[in-house]
């Protein structure tokens, strides 16, 4: 279990021991697909599932490790390693966002889940976002933070995702020239002594290979065509200060969801706020709001923005 954080430079950064899991992890056998490493928490009995889709070039402990505790004082929450990253092998084909996907759906099947709420943050977002288009009965909501319905924007929002792709996946290449000091100062400024080791150890474990099919998938990625047709309850965290996925691209996925609730959190797309508790308040809030509705205890009209949580 994660402990208390000490830094807000990542969502998953815990305090403590390093290398710390947010809940037990396991490689877990897919029916016709390769194995897929997981974390989960069982949560309260009978729990609802929230199920975590992490950003391009990180893993789900660091990701959500700080999440972990929190969330599952409501839910049951299961995180997979996406292809080539983290504790996921890089497996025979090259990574798709479609394919990542596919595999969320089927770590639901092997651990008998049927109906969850995706939350996907960044590069996650696209993936909970076709996760519902292929198997809309089974996704009863969804959160997406600091995330879009395209990726493909302005010629220097498409050259900044390939730059970063490309600083992810020299992380773990020995030569690369991309030192590793200007990859923590991005990702992790704040973070010092064995956090910041733990924290490359953590990026070292991915596949070069596949991040770079990573940010190259999602550079192409669009929904636009077909977000509008979600009609679950959706929240969707917009990070105000953004310098990856510009804030109004946040805000037009936001629009562009009947029914969307949007929350407001002044931090950029590493930094989980002034303060992670809040970051990780308005993560619980919304997950919560979700579910709420899902089960009709709330109804939220069709323009309503979530003030609450600005």
């Amino acid at each position: 279990m994660a402990g208390e954080l000490t830094d807000p430079g990542l969502i998953g950064v815990a305090d403590g021991v390093p290398g710390t899991s947010p809940g037990p992890g396991r490689m877990v056998s897919l029916r016709g697909r390769a194995p897929v490493w997981v974390y989960e928490e069982a949560g309260p009995p009978d729990a609802p599932v929230l199920v975590l889709l992490h950003g391009l070039g990180v893993s789900a402990v660091l990701n959500w490790a700080a999440a972990f505790p929190v969330l599952a004082r409501s839910f049951r929450v299961i995180a997979p390693d996406h292809r080539g990253h983290g504790r996921t092998p890089p497996g025979p084909e090259p990574f798709t966002l479609a394919g990542s996907a596919g595999d969320a759906l089927a770590v639901a099947d092997a651990l008998g889940v049927d109906h969850f709420i995706a939350v996907g943050y960044s590069m996650g977002g696209p993936i909970a976002q076709l996760m519902w288009r292929s198997q809309p009965s089974r996704v009863a909501g969804l959160v997406l933070a600091a995330t879009s319905r395209d990726f493909r924007g302005r010629p220097r929002d498409r050259i900044g995702f390939q730059a970063l792709g490309l600083a992810l996946a020299g992380v773990g290449v020995p030569g690369s020239g991309i030192p590793r000091e200007v990859v923590l100062r991005v990702l992790a400024p704040r973070l010092s002594g064995s956090a910041r080791r733990w924290v490359l150890d953590e990026l070292r474990r991915g596949d070069s290979r596949r991040m770079l099919e990573a940010a190259t998938d999602l550079g192409r990625f669009s929904s636009r065509t077909w977000i509008g047709d979600v009609d679950i309850p959706t929240s969707v965290i917009v990070a105000m200060n953004d310098q990856v996925v510009p804030t109004r691209r946040q805000l037009k996925l936001a629009q562009a969801i009947r029914g969307s609730v949007a929350a407001f959190v002044d931090g950029d797309h590493y930094a989980a706020g002034g303060e992670v508790a809040e970051y990780l308040r308005i993560l619980e809030h919304e997950c919560l709001t979700v579910q709420q509705r899902v089960e009709g205890d709330l109804d939220v009209p069709p323009a309503y923005w979530d003030v609450q949580s600005a």
